[in-house]
């Protein structure tokens, strides 16, 4: 099973919600709610059960923003390339990527996912410097594997039309409706 494509399926896109976290405003703010979901899971130990509504809010942000933002009128900023990059790598079936760049995508999400386990444990025993630490490295790859998706894109842009399409700024004008 690919793990790439599951996140894709569990977060319900499609060619109209793949357009909107294009939005530099959505991927920056993707950003900077990571640490409200950390705080949101850690605020457990604080509020015990009343965490459960800053959970629920952070989850609903979390599926929610690529739906929120009107797609980017263009697609040549870093944040508009990393997520065009991160749909090309999960086309890769479909168009291969070059090795080095499939290579780069698997090493930064290990990274993330390596990183997790201490946020993880530290959230589970209530260590907020082990989990904080954790989970800002998970975040600090994540972020490493858009700018390697960024990269990817600006290699793979003009090598098929499906891309050259993706790349076009008319995208509400050229999509399905929702």
């Amino acid at each position: 099973m690919d793990l790439f494509r599951a996140a894709e399926r569990l977060m319900v896109m499609n060619d109209r919600t793949w357009a909107r976290p294009a939005n530099a405003l959505s991927v920056y703010s993707r950003i900077g709610g990571g640490i409200g979901i950390f705080l949101a899971l850690y605020s457990a130990h604080w509020v015990g059960w009343w965490a459960c509504l800053p959970v629920l809010l952070a989850v609903a942000w979390t599926w929610a923003n690529p739906r929120l933002f009107a797609p980017p009128d263009h697609a040549d900023g870093w944040a508009q390339r990393g997520v065009l990059g991160e749909r090309a790598f999960l086309n890769r079936a479909n168009v291969p990527v070059p090795a080095e760049f499939e290579r780069a995508c698997w090493l930064t999400t290990g990274l993330t996912a390596a990183f997790m386990v201490p946020a993880i444990l530290g959230l589970a025993v209530g260590d907020l410097a082990l989990g904080l630490t954790g989970w800002l490295a998970a975040m600090s790859a994540k972020i490493w594997f858009v700018d390697r998706c960024a990269l990817l894109w600006d290699a793979m842009k003009d090598r098929h039309p499906t891309y050259e399409a993706w790349a076009r700024a008319d995208w509400d004008a050229r999509l399905p409706s929702a």
